[in-house]
C-alpha cells in the first residue's frame, strides 16, 4: 500500500486522515500542494475521483481567486486556476496507487487494506 495524503493546509479532516492511518499503523506520505505542484495528470486523477473538475474546489476557500473558481463554467480554465493554486482544492485527497478519495473516508481506505 502506497498511501499518499494530499493537502495544502492543515484543517481537521486532514488531522482525522492522518490520524485515522497512523492509528492503524498504514505508512502514509504527506504531500504538500504549496511545495509540490500538482502535474495535469494527478489533477485529471483527481477529478474523475469526486466527479469533475468543479467538485474539487473548496466551497470554503476564501478571497478573490476561491470565488472566480467557484463561478468558472470551462473546465480547462479552472484546471488551470486549481494547478496554479492548490488551496483552492478540498482536502484531503487521499491516492493509494489510482485510488483516490476527496474528503475523509474511512469506509473507502478499510477496502484498500
Amino acid at each position: 500500500m502506497n498511501v499518499q495524503i494530499y493537502a495544502s493546509k492543515k484543517n481537521f479532516d486532514v488531522q482525522k486522515a492522518e490520524r485515522w492511518f497512523k492509528e492503524r499503523r498504514i505508512p502514509f506520505t504527506s504531500v504538500d500542494m504549496k511545495k509540490h505542484k500538482l502535474g495535469a495528470r494527478e489533477l485529471q486523477l483527481f477529478a474523475r475521483a469526486a466527479g469533475g473538475v468543479r467538485a474539487l474546489v473548496d466551497p470554503d476557500a476564501k478571497g478573490e481567486k476561491a470565488d472566480y473558481a467557484r463561478q468558472l463554467s470551462i473546465e480547462s480554465i479552472l484546471t488551470d486556476v486549481l494547478l496554479e493554486n492548490p488551496t483552492l482544492l478540498k482536502a484531503p485527497i487521499v491516492r493509494n496507487g489510482t485510488s483516490v478519495t476527496i474528503g475523509f473516508h474511512p469506509e473507502v481506505w478499510e477496502s484498500w487494506k
